[in-house]
């Protein structure tokens, strides 16, 4: 299995949706697993929400444990939520720090519903910047699912 292969992509999304349902619950947060795996298919860091303070995002956690000269230029971030675009709790959103970490591949499941944040746009985002990104819908439901405390209302 090469590391560009759908199969591989596959795996560790399914490993950062499994981390979204380690993330403790919040009524006000999205539950997000977030891994990176550099070019030799290697995990270099993982995160999921809330992991390193209430406030912290997957991404965020995953990128804060790397040394700050990391070079993530060839590395692939699997998120199980995408990356948002627009953000109430803090000064940079998830996908202008994917962007400035160097990061030009990210692999998600869903994109984020208009429950805390209207038209979140980090896709977008990515994408205007030049970072390549699939979606892999298939891990919907297993992402979602980390998320029904949010949903139980109806949302």
């Amino acid at each position: 299995m090469t590391p560009r292969a759908p199969e591989f992509d596959a795996y560790w999304l399914g490993r950062a949706v499994e981390l979204a349902h380690i993330c403790p619950p919040s009524p006000t947060a999205f539950s997000v697993g977030a891994i990176l795996v550099d070019q030799e298919g290697r995990q270099i860091s993982c995160g999921y929400s809330r992991e390193l303070s209430p406030l912290h995002h997957a991404e965020e956690a995953a990128l804060d444990k790397l040394p700050v000269d990391t070079d993530l230029t060839h590395a692939t971030l699997y998120s199980s939520l995408e990356p948002c675009g627009r953000r109430l709790s803090r000064p940079y959103c998830c996908s202008e720090l994917v962007i400035a970490a160097g990061i030009r591949r990210v692999i998600t499941v869903w994109r984020e519903p208009d429950l805390f944040v209207l038209e979140c746009r980090g896709l977008r985002t990515l994408h205007t910047a030049g970072v390549t990104v699939h979606e892999l819908p298939e891990f919907a439901a297993a992402a979602k699912a980390a998320n029904s405390h949010l949903f139980a209302l109806g949302g």
